[in-house]
């Protein structure tokens, strides 16, 4: 699989596994289901652990893992559902995980620039989304006018506005 990270594109090793399939020798993304049902194991495991966030997952329920992840992936199943959105601001901003945030599932080049600014920071798109436009997605607009992650500083300010 290829992802958008840090401005580039990359191929992504990391294994999607459904919520019975035996552990890889690969680092593996899992539900919160499973992280829930075999925590012990997959505390133990010796390669990097990751966590799909569907949107009407409960962030309370996943609080506690945050510091064993090194991914979470917030799964889009459609691109006009926007709940995971939300959940990216609150994972970093609210409970402040520093880890690496993925959207996966139905993500667009014209999405890339908005996902950013909510503290999202790798992107696995759709099938049939040219890569490297969708590079020019993160930096469409110079300016937002509103305060998000990536700064909090809104256009105004920067036109001597109060």
């Amino acid at each position: 699989m290829r992802v958008i990270k840090n401005a580039e594109v990359l191929t992504d090793d990391w294994v999607r596994l459904d919520d019975e399939a035996p552990l890889p020798d690969a680092d593996v993304l899992v539900s919160l289901a499973r992280l829930e049902r075999d925590f012990e194991v997959l505390i133990e495991y010796p390669r990097m652990l990751g966590l799909v966030v569907q949107g009407d997952d409960d962030l309370e329920q996943v609080v506690s893992y945050l510091p064993h992840l090194s991914l979470v992936a917030l799964d889009f199943p459609q691109a006009k559902d926007g709940r995971n959105y939300s959940n990216a601001r609150l994972l970093r901003e609210r409970f402040g995980y520093q880890g690496e945030l993925r959207a996966i599932g139905d993500v667009m080049r014209d999405q890339l620039f908005y996902l950013h600014r909510c503290g999202i920071d790798s992107f696995a798109l759709r099938e049939g989304e040219d890569f490297e436009a969708a590079l020019a997605g993160l930096t469409v607009f110079s300016q937002a006018y509103q305060p998000a992650t990536d700064t909090n500083v809104p256009v105004f300010r920067f036109r001597g506005g109060t």
